[in-house]
């Protein structure tokens, strides 16, 4: 494991995210998920079945 460390100064990494309505058996169920990924790394992300974005949310 390995970790990137950065001062003060440093610009905050770049973060994208995607949202997602995930549908199961045939349309009975479905949920809505949240994924936040740093662009430089594999390993930083962050997925939540908890959330729904602003613009879903009006």
């Amino acid at each position: 494991m390995s970790a990137t460390v950065t001062g003060p100064d440093a610009p905050p990494p770049t973060l994208t995210s995607e949202t997602y309505h995930i549908t199961l058996d045939g349309g009975r169920e479905s949920f809505y998920a949240l994924s936040i990924e740093r662009e430089d790394s594999d390993t930083a992300w962050l997925m939540s079945d908890t959330a729904r974005s602003l613009t879903e949310m009006r």
